[in-house]
């Protein structure tokens, strides 16, 4: 684990490999190498066309709208469902790309000693240690975490099942969320609720495969986000017509909510 302020890429990019031995239950399935290739390069895709400083920005009214909408959602379920404040929480955020939705759970109280990373893209890691050295960032496929049982009170789903194509892998990720997940602890999911035509690398998540995949969980999903491609383009009006145009259903392009585990 990298303590400390050091901005060395080398040191950065040293990567564990056992981080905590004998906790991978995920090294006896049979990990699809296939389709972590796939994704790397879907990943490394979106980072050469630099969707990240033009789609995402976060200069662009329409995505400062989705965020701010998203957000406090997430702060008023914490709350309403009794997980906050999150001083004490052992959080993991699971595909947690440059650190930055994790690193501002400590708005809401978060230590950053209980907070934990993961993604699959090394270089993602590397720059989220760079940026928040506090909070703990781990490269490793999620079909294999490199934690104990038991071990987390939250975990973060951010967009991560829509990206996944292969239905054995995804069965795989979904059992080791479940398997660090203390009961009575909590998913925060946030994902595409409809397949997009222009990108054929996501799929929509619909409630129905959200149960399959965490059975007995009480799950409590709200459809939220108004169209990306739409808010963005809302200009100096965004204030006006996001509030308006997100009411109206069938733009509402995401699931956000709680998924409690027994």
């Amino acid at each position: 684990m990298r303590t400390g302020n050091s901005n060395n890429t080398s040191e950065c990019c040293e990567l564990e490999e056992n981080l905590a031995p004998g906790c991978r239950a995920g090294s006896s399935q049979d990990l699809h190498d296939s389709e972590v290739q796939r994704l790397n390069a879907v990943y490394r895709g979106y980072s050469d066309r630099k969707l990240g400083s033009s789609k995402w920005s976060p200069s662009n009214p329409g995505n400062q709208a989705i965020i701010h909408e998203r957000d406090a959602i997430v702060l008023d379920l914490l709350q309403r469902w009794g997980f906050l404040p999150l001083g004490e929480r052992r959080i993991l955020d699971l595909g947690c790309g440059m650190g930055g939705v994790l690193a501002d759970l400590q708005k809401m109280g978060a230590r950053p000693e209980n907070l934990v990373g993961v993604d699959l893209l090394t270089e993602r890691i590397c720059k989220a240690r760079e940026r928040f050295p506090r909070i703990s960032f781990h490269q490793a496929n999620a079909e294999a975490l490199p934690f104990p049982d038991n071990s987390f009170d939250l975990v973060l789903i951010f967009t991560v099942f829509s990206s996944i194509l292969d239905q054995k892998m995804t069965g795989n990720v979904a059992s080791e969320v479940r398997r660090i997940l203390r009961s009575g602890g909590a998913i925060v999911w946030y994902d595409f609720r409809f397949n997009n035509p222009f990108n054929p690398n996501v799929r929509g998540m619909v409630r129905s495969t959200i149960r399959e995949l965490f059975p007995q969980f009480l799950v409590r999903l709200q459809a939220v986000t108004l169209l990306p491609q739409l808010a963005r383009r809302l200009g100096a009006l965004t204030a006006r017509l996001y509030p308006k145009l997100a009411r109206i259903p069938f733009l509402r392009t995401h699931y956000l909510g709680l998924l409690i585990k027994p």
